[in-house]
């Protein structure tokens, strides 16, 4: 079948562009976000490591993956965007549980990265990364089913929480 077998949760924290922008300087990265919201980047983990000769896009991109929200919080009001609790919950089980100081890269970084490649307009949106805990590298491995309920919430920014279809 087409459809994605091997559902995955990976709560992020997702940037917001507010100001076109291309090969930005990394000191002026965060004049180009406008705020900052939650993500779960649903993630189809058969098409992303086995699937499609592993080109793992796809994994990323089936419809209602990414839900977003609650809102946009602007940049003003977040003191700092790289200490903020980060959280997933899985029918009520905690399964990831952080901080956003711990990102690979912040969001500077991303911003003047991405940029070198393609034009960032109002509107893009640019997730960060996430935490440990997703399903796929659990022993043994855990995947989303009907009828589970994923809440992804980042301290300042809110929660949402989305059913599996």
């Amino acid at each position: 079948p087409l459809s994605p077998q091997e559902l995955d949760w990976e709560v992020e924290l997702a940037a917001v562009i507010g100001k076109r922008g291309r090969h930005i300087e990394e000191s002026a990265a965060l004049e180009h976000v406008l705020g900052y919201t939650v993500a779960n980047d649903v993630s189809a983990r058969d098409w992303q490591m086995r699937r499609n000769g592993r080109q793992w896009l796809l994994g990323k991109t089936f419809d209602t993956f990414c839900p977003l929200g609650p809102a946009i919080v602007t940049r003003e009001a977040v003191p700092d965007v790289h200490n903020l609790w980060i959280r997933c919950s899985v029918n009520g089980q905690r399964m990831q549980d952080s901080s956003t100081r711990h990102l690979i890269f912040g969001v500077p970084a991303l911003v003047a990265w991405v940029s070198r490649f393609v034009t960032l307009v109002p509107g893009d949106v640019l997730l960060t990364g996430t935490p440990a805990g997703v399903g796929v590298f659990r022993k043994p491995p855990v995947f989303l089913k009907p009828g589970d309920e994923v809440q992804c919430e980042i301290e300042e920014l809110g929660a949402i929480c989305n059913r599996v279809v």
